[in-house]
């Protein structure tokens, strides 16, 4: 009698950072759903200093991975989804960073990594875009990164930049606060040439520019309401300087109405009689690019990128997969 030949069971595989992973649990919780749904053993991949998860996802990947989850923070999140950009293996996001912008744009649980377990096992796929930023040195050298929610330069970037590693280890994403405080102090505006899709080359004094392509950021700070994950465009902010009230205008703008008014029909009317985009101006685009005067820091996701000349980002629609759970929604 012929023997049956074994069936291929799923396996997943778990790229993690050692430093901010509680491993003994989290492989607890893997072991635990690994054995409901009946697949093979998972394989862990440890990203270091020198990887912060590519050459670990590609391994996973080579491995024959169903799914791949991503314990640790954006960085973690970023390097692994790099590499399952236009592949159709997902990813589920384990967030144990500081910002953790992706995970709450898709209404991840924080702090709750058993759900984003299940999800790896038993959640359902969605596909969202990924912007991509080509970013060109002083000495005119390019390289090409993905970003997941925002990629900036100007304020923000500056802040990033001057953010101390031991105050971000322990206040979490409110060392950016400290930081943010002592940068706007000495801080300049920002002379940009930008283009939109193509067009012309027009000339913006701003405080930050940043190509978004999703809008909350941590806090429950809606900074681009109309950004969509999977839609096919990005959406630009630029805060801009008009004088000594500026900042009292684009907290308006944020705090008030994105984050309160926004959310009623009454708040929304408001908004449409008195909106105002001189602080806070808006753009859709499928391609963006600047370029500044001299080096400026650049950032993607909240980390450092170095320092940049010119910037050009454009969208990959629907390039990324994630697994996700159906009560999930995004913490506005």
């Amino acid at each position: 009698m012929p023997s049956t030949p074994a069936r291929h069971l799923p396996s997943a595989a778990v790229v993690y950072h050692p430093l901010k992973t509680d491993l003994p649990a989290l492989r607890t919780a893997v072991a635990f759903r690994e054995r409901q749904s009946g697949w093979a053993p998972t394989r862990w991949y440890e990203t270091s200093a020198d990887d912060a998860g590519i050459a670990a996802a590609r391994s996973a990947i080579a491995d024959g991975a169903s799914v791949v989850l991503a314990s640790g923070g954006d960085g973690t999140v970023r390097a692994v989804s790099e590499v399952l950009r236009g592949s159709r293996t997902p990813l589920a996001i384990v967030p144990q960073g500081t910002g953790n912008l992706l995970a709450r744009n898709l209404g991840v649980p924080l702090g709750r990594f058993d759900e984003s377990v299940r999800a790896a096992f038993v959640g359902a796929n969605r596909r969202i875009d990924l912007g991509v930023l080509k970013i060109v040195r002083e000495d005119a050298s390019e390289s090409e990164h993905v970003f997941l929610v925002l990629a900036g330069m100007g304020l923000d970037a500056r802040t990033i930049s001057a953010t101390k590693a031991t105050l971000k280890k322990r206040l979490g994403w409110l060392a950016y606060v400290d930081a943010g405080v002592r940068t706007m102090l000495t801080d300049r505006p920002l002379q940009i040439h930008y283009s939109v899709d193509g067009a012309p080359v027009k000339p913006l004094s701003v405080y930050t520019v940043m190509i978004g392509n999703c809008g909350l950021m941590p806090g429950g700070v809606l900074l681009i309401p109309d950004a969509e994950i999977d839609d096919g465009k990005l959406d630009v902010v630029a805060l801009r300087p008009l004088g000594a009230f500026s900042w009292l205008r684009i907290w308006n703008k944020i705090g008030w109405e994105n984050g309160v008014l926004r959310k009623s029909k009454a708040g929304r009317r408001i908004i449409d009689l008195v909106n105002d985009t001189k602080s806070v101006s808006y753009t859709r685009a499928t391609r963006y690019a600047l370029a500044v005067p001299r080096p400026e820091p650049i950032q993607l996701d909240g980390d450092d990128f170095g320092l940049a000349v010119a910037a050009r980002g454009e969208v990959d629609p629907g390039a990324l997969t994630v697994r996700v759970l159906p009560e999930w929604s995004p913490r506005v």
